[in-house]
């Protein structure tokens, strides 16, 4: 078997399809697949997605690390499954309006800059390891997303501290970049 196709690859593999399924169920509330369901329905399936997605998350690195089994391949698709899980979860919420087109922006801003950066850094040699700020963020980010998706009290407020540590870990990822 192919060393690149481990159980965590296959893992973020499986989180890459999961992001548009998600999606799916967050904005196409109005199909004629739908039209028989209650809406809440639809929001059990995409917060069941995006738990099992995240759950992956946490097993694809944990494995990678326990088994030794990272590879070039995971190094680029476990946060490419990463984003694309946070953009369809951001994005479905901002369309069914349960989450701030301006928080929405800004962390997904902060993302593709600090992912240039991260690509910058590779090419240059340097460590792009995630900091714990950045690995809070993305847990802060994981329970917003988890209360906007089923309407929960105090998900906007999860949202926008969310925003903040994901602020300011883009700032610690640029200051360690060019003080590195």
């Amino acid at each position: 078997m192919n060393k690149a196709l481990n159980l965590p690859n296959l893992l973020a593999l499986f989180r890459i399809a999961l992001a548009p399924l998600m999606l799916w169920f967050l904005i196409d509330r109005d199909s004629a697949i739908f039209s028989t369901w209650h809406p809440s329905w639809l929001d059990y399936f995409a917060g069941l997605i995006f738990v099992i997605a995240s759950v992956t998350d946490f097993f694809d690195g944990f494995i990678a690390r326990k088994w030794n089994q990272m590879t070039k391949l995971g190094a680029i698709i476990d946060p490419l499954a990463d984003k694309m899980l946070m953009l369809a979860g951001f994005l479905g919420l901002m369309v069914i309006d349960r989450a701030s087109a301006w928080a929405v922006f800004l962390i997904l801003s902060r993302e593709f800059f600090i992912t240039g950066l991260r690509v910058m850094a590779i090419g240059e040699g340097k460590d792009v390891a995630a900091s714990m700020a950045g690995k809070i963020k993305t847990v802060v980010q994981m329970i917003a997303i988890g209360f906007l998706i089923m309407n929960w009290p105090f998900a906007t407020e999860l949202l926008w501290i969310a925003v903040v540590l994901t602020l300011y870990s883009g700032y610690e990822y640029t200051r360690d970049y060019f003080t590195n």
